[in-house]
């Protein structure tokens, strides 16, 4: 099953799965097992299963079970019930073995689960449960038998399913006519009703599905699309002058060719998901620090082009075959050419939809992207069924332009969304980065314009493409830090001056340009960092980005400085600290670290 939180989410979600309700048997587990043969596997550190029998011998054309003992990690659980487990990923057991006839398995009482992906609630089972299978052994069983067991499903957390790679769990059972059977490991107790908890009212439903035809429907308000309805509608009309049924007719094949576009996205989606070993719920991928940064990029880049910075045209001689198409097929195709012609101003918002719908169910992304394609048709099967509503569309002008931008502004809200929910060192990399790839599509799209030379349009591009992946190389990877920094505290320095031990001391703001030079052009450095932990300094990196920060008030009181970057040696035998301004610093950080005893030759003195 596949996870999520943002405007996509809400604006696409579609629910088709429904609760229902089925018998499990309740069951008594025994206090102890010893004494009774058991098999053993598991799956990483998220599902254990011991099988233990009830008894150790049987006799022929008895009854026994054999008792599953689940154990399952915390947060995690299976799906209890086939009618509403997402993808058929319900637990199922089944066990074979020569000379034994196996009943249906008897499961335990399931819990309710509030599933996010689907806003339902439904049944799993989780923490340690029980799983028992009945049989009957037949007359002509003797000796020792076999049995193999063997499991479906998936088991899933909030965000993730994993179909374990199960081995057949194999046990061994002894039948003989001599078998007392006296003393079982456990006994199983009546049917009950299990209990289900009421299906939650489907108002987010609703409301999900009504979201997504408005996507639909504000694709048509896009610039692009606005101007071109009436001419569309109206030689429908046209060709339609006969009868009004034809007219209908032609409208609806107009709208099929619209959906025709829809249906080739959904068909993508549904190619690019079904490669996936592991089913995503939504936020899944945007626990990955990888997507969480493309995405924050690209809806800064969707942005920028809401607001115009840059326009992506649709060939000529694309746009050129929507004209002049007649009937029915004729219709299909204009209807699918205008789909495709929407996208210069729509490609934004399909763009954030279609990479919305990567992360959710197959069935649930298919809906909601056919929804999006409904949405747009419908104004066309409207206005074909009734055209003297044509005269009540407001005519293009300025306000059109004006909504574009303010989706642009709804875009970035979600970037900045997808950026802060990195850890704060990655998130700053990034929001430097976005501000170099902003400045990238900026120019690619106004430096330059159609009657520009061909040779200055490719340099001008060539080096806009160099600035956004250079800054990217420079500033997105994740990088460990060399230096073991250590919090400012002055009595912690105070008491590594007494032990003889030299302290560095970064002092440094988090709105500060020049201290983010500093850590990227000194303190980024291996020989800096294998300087300083060979010689034993401690480094502190003192945090001055407000007034009332202990290493603020200490750089004004104490060390008498005005302000950041500044680093600060103190050294032993050296009464006076070495003060290092600005940013051009390592040349002689190296030359006074260099100047310090080994760790090792310090110690033996």
């Amino acid at each position: 099953m596949d996870k999520k939180r943002s405007i996509g989410r809400a604006l696409l979600i579609a629910v088709i799965v429904a609760l229902a309700a089925g018998s499990t048997v309740l069951a008594k587990p025994a206090a102890s097992t010893e004494g009774a043969p058991a098999g053993r596997i598991a799956f990483n550190d998220l599902v254990e299963i011991v099988a233990q029998q009830q008894y150790e011998a049987v006799r022929p054309e008895s009854r026994s079970a054999i008792a599953l003992h689940f154990k399952v990690k915390d947060t995690w659980h299976f799906y209890a019930d086939a009618k509403t487990a997402p993808g058929g990923m319900n637990l199922k057991v089944k066990a074979q073995a020569d000379g034994l006839v196996f009943d249906e398995p008897v499961f335990g009482e399931s819990h309710p689960y509030f599933d996010k992906s689907s806003g339902r609630q439904l049944q799993t089972f989780s923490g340690e449960f029980t799983v028992y299978v009945p049989f009957s052994i037949a007359p002509s069983a003797s000796g020792e038998v076999d049995i193999t067991v063997s499991f479906d499903g998936a088991v899933c957390s909030e965000s993730l399913c994993q179909r374990p790679p199960f081995d057949k769990l194999l046990t061994r059972l002894v039948v003989s006519a001599d078998a007392a059977m006296d003393t079982p490991a456990f006994e199983l107790t009546q049917r009950a009703e299990p209990k289900i908890a009421a299906e939650t009212r489907p108002i987010a439903t609703v409301v999900a599905l009504a979201l997504a035809i408005l996507a639909g429907l504000v694709l048509n308000l896009m610039p692009c699309v606005w101007p071109v309805i009436p001419i569309i509608v109206m030689r429908l009309v046209e060709q339609a002058k006969e009868s009004r049924a034809r007219s209908i007719a032609l409208g609806l094949a107009f709208c099929g060719g619209i959906m025709l576009f829809f249906v080739a996205l959904a068909l993508a989606n549904i190619i690019l998901q079904v490669g996936f070993g592991t089913v995503f719920q939504w936020g899944d991928p945007f626990r990955n620090p990888a997507v969480l940064i493309t995405m924050g990029l690209l809806l800064v880049v969707l942005a920028m082009f809401m607001f115009g910075t840059f326009t992506i045209g649709i060939p000529s001689s694309v746009a050129g075959k929507s004209s002049g198409a007649k009937g029915i097929a004729g219709s299909i195709g204009t209807g699918f050419l205008a789909a495709i012609l929407a996208t210069p101003c729509s490609f934004a918002i399909l763009a954030v939809a279609f990479a919305w719908a990567q992360t959710q169910p197959l069935v649930l992304s298919t809906v909601a992207i056919l929804l999006i394609g409904a949405g747009m048709a419908c104004p066309y099967v409207i206005l074909t069924s009734m055209p003297r509503l044509l005269a009540w569309i407001p005519k293009p002008g300025r306000w059109m332009e004006i909504l574009k931008q303010g989706l642009g502004f709804i875009l970035l809200i979600i970037a900045i969304k997808m950026v802060v929910s990195l850890p704060k060192e990655r998130a700053d990399a990034v929001l430097y980065c976005t501000i170099c790839v902003a400045f990238a599509v900026w120019m690619w799209g106004t430096w330059v314009s159609f009657s520009t030379p061909a040779r200055r349009k490719w340099i001008v591009r060539t080096v806009a493409v160099m600035i956004a992946v250079l800054s990217a190389l420079w500033l997105l990877p994740e990088k460990k830090e060399l230096i073991d920094w250590q919090e400012y505290n002055a009595q912690s320095v105070a008491q590594a001056r007494l032990q003889g031990q030299p302290v560095l001391l970064e002092f440094m703001a988090e709105w500060c340009l020049s201290c983010k030079t500093v850590e990227k052009t000194v303190y980024s450095r291996k020989d800096i960092a294998d300087l300083i932990e060979q010689k034993g300094v401690l480094a502190v990196r003192a945090d001055t980005t407000l007034r009332d920060y202990p290493a603020t008030i200490d750089l004004r009181d104490v060390y008498r400085e005005p302000g950041v970057p500044v680093t600060i040696l103190l050294l032993p035998d050296n009464p006076d600290p070495v003060r290092l301004p600005g940013v051009l610093i390592r040349k002689h950080l190296t030359k006074e670290l260099a100047k310090l005893a080994n760790k090792k030759d310090a110690k033996s003195e």
